[in-house]
């Protein structure tokens, strides 16, 4: 590959690392976010703060690049994406302005490293560009999923612990609304903050049913989906939640129990192929090595 060649992949790529940092920055306070998280789901407008001046230089460059992607890509599959950002947690700097720029900017930049590494082939150049731009146009999406995943997973191993303490509150006596405010107070993760924008959407002025609905869509976790069904159904049958609490309790103990068996019983399957590929050909060598060269002296007749 020439210098000229390798000094415009370089060049791309550095270009493309820059507008998506760009993007991807500005502001980054977890209290500003939850504050827009709210105001978002209500339909209001959160003061925005002034922007830095990189970020002033580079929004008419960032708009542009979103408005072609949101003419580019159907309502629903934006719906798609903002309800796995709500998944993730909205996390500070990923809004879905900024995922569809930088979705573009990503396929751009993407696939002018790529036209330049299939440089000297017609067929090589336009393939390498088309899965470049492909490539970079899915990454953002690909990074949203592992944030999303990531996220749930923290959830399912922290509710069986949060369920414990919220039964123990209300059977000392609290509500429910106190025992959530004081299970969210006292843990830490995503959880804790699920449970924060419950009690909040519930001060805006939501009822409980919609608060634990609106927190059940945000989730992809089975448990605090079968939690907040259960909840929702003693809500309007007249059931007592501490019964209900109990007995969810008892069955996300069990449940992870299960699942802890489930993941030791895989072990045996996911240490077979390194088992047999890594150390049984090692373990051949050492044990067969000197037969094998004893056997091959003695029919070669070498003393």
């Amino acid at each position: 590959m020439s210098p000229l060649v390798l000094f415009l992949a370089l060049a791309c790529v550095a270009g493309g690392g820059v507008l998506a940092v760009l993007a991807l920055g500005g502001q980054r306070s977890r209290v500003a976010t939850g504050v827009n998280q709210i105001a978002k789901f209500y339909g209001q407008q959160a003061p925005e703060r002034p922007a830095a001046v990189p970020q002033r230089q580079i929004r008419p460059l960032q708009e542009r690049f979103r408005a072609l992607v949101a003419r580019l890509l159907p309502g629903t599959s934006q719906a798609r994406l903002r309800h796995r950002l709500d998944i993730a947690g909205n996390p500070a700097g990923w809004s879905i302005e900024r995922i569809l720029a930088y979705k573009a900017a990503a396929a751009v930049f993407v696939a002018a490293f790529g036209y330049v590494l299939g440089t000297g082939h017609v067929g090589r150049t336009l393939a390498f560009a088309l899965l470049g731009g492909i490539a970079g146009f899915f990454v953002p999406n690909l990074l949203v999923y592992n944030l999303a995943l990531k996220r749930q997973t923290l959830m399912q191993q922290a509710l069986p612990d949060a369920m414990d303490m919220m039964t123990v509150c209300v059977e000392a006596g609290l509500g429910f609304d106190a025992a959530v405010a004081r299970v969210a107070r006292n843990i830490t993760g995503p959880l804790s903050a699920e449970f924060a924008r419950m009690l909040q959407e519930m001060q805006f002025g939501l009822s409980r049913v919609e608060a634990l609905k609106a927190m059940a869509a945000r989730t992809t976790v089975v448990e605090l989906r079968t939690l907040v069904s259960s909840l929702v159904q003693a809500s309007k049958l007249g059931i007592p939640i501490a019964t209900v609490m109990r007995e969810q309790a008892s069955e996300m103990r069990v449940r992870r129990r299960q699942r802890a068996e489930e993941a030791a019983q895989k072990v045996t399957v996911k240490i077979l192929f390194p088992l047999i590929f890594c150390l049984l050909p090692a373990l051949f060598v050492v044990v067969m090595g000197p037969g094998v060269l004893n056997i091959v002296k003695s029919l070669s007749g070498v003393h």
